[in-house]
């Protein structure tokens, strides 16, 4: 690994906490500085490793392939797009069958809309079919971190907690209703 290289975290996250997120920043003022989305629960996100069922696919692309899919969990969908510089991505995209559970580790990528809304969306790095007990352990992974994430918030226990609670006014209850009707959703199943 080359000196001062580093990867940063795929973080995990349900979609509906990624789409209410709209705080974007970069560290430094360098414009190739990494860009990171802070969610409402203060988990600093600029990778994502996400899990769950493939259910759309598109080439929105004019003059060369550029694949738009949807990923949906148990509380939302994220949107991927994968072309020219996500090779395997935009391939797997092309060649899968729907529905698919895949795992997917891509960079979050935002986007202001002219009223104002910020839209984020990921970058594949990967992509890559999973059976159902894979995805199933992901999302209980994520429904545990999640509390975790949402009892810093409410203790305010790091900058990142704070500043989420600032920014966002986060309503806690929601959040943990969020993560209790997913894990109700899942006893229901069985």
């Amino acid at each position: 690994m080359a000196a001062g290289f580093y990867r940063e975290v795929a973080r995990r996250i349900f979609a509906q906490e990624l789409r209410d997120s709209n705080l974007a920043s970069r560290d430094e003022s360098d414009q190739y500085a990494p860009q990171y989305v802070l969610t409402p629960t203060g988990a600093k996100v600029n990778r994502i490793f996400l899990v769950g069922t493939l259910i759309e696919k598109e080439d929105i692309g004019t003059d060369s392939e550029y694949w738009r899919g949807r990923v949906s969990d148990p509380t939302g969908s994220f949107l991927i797009y994968a072309g020219q510089y996500q090779p395997e991505a935009a391939q797997f995209l092309s060649c899968s069958e729907l529905p698919a559970f895949v795992a997917v580790v891509g960079k979050t990528s935002t986007y202001t809309t002219d009223d104002g809304n910020v839209l984020t969306s990921i970058r594949p790095e990967s992509i890559e079919e999973v059976d159902e007990a894979t995805r199933d352990l992901w999302v209980m992974d994520i429904a545990k971190q999640t509390l975790d994430r949402i009892r810093a918030v409410e203790a305010e226990k790091d900058p990142n907690s704070k500043l989420a609670k600032e920014h966002y006014s986060t309503d806690t209850d929601s959040y943990r209703a969020m993560v209790k009707k997913v894990l109700e959703s899942f006893k229901e199943r069985e």
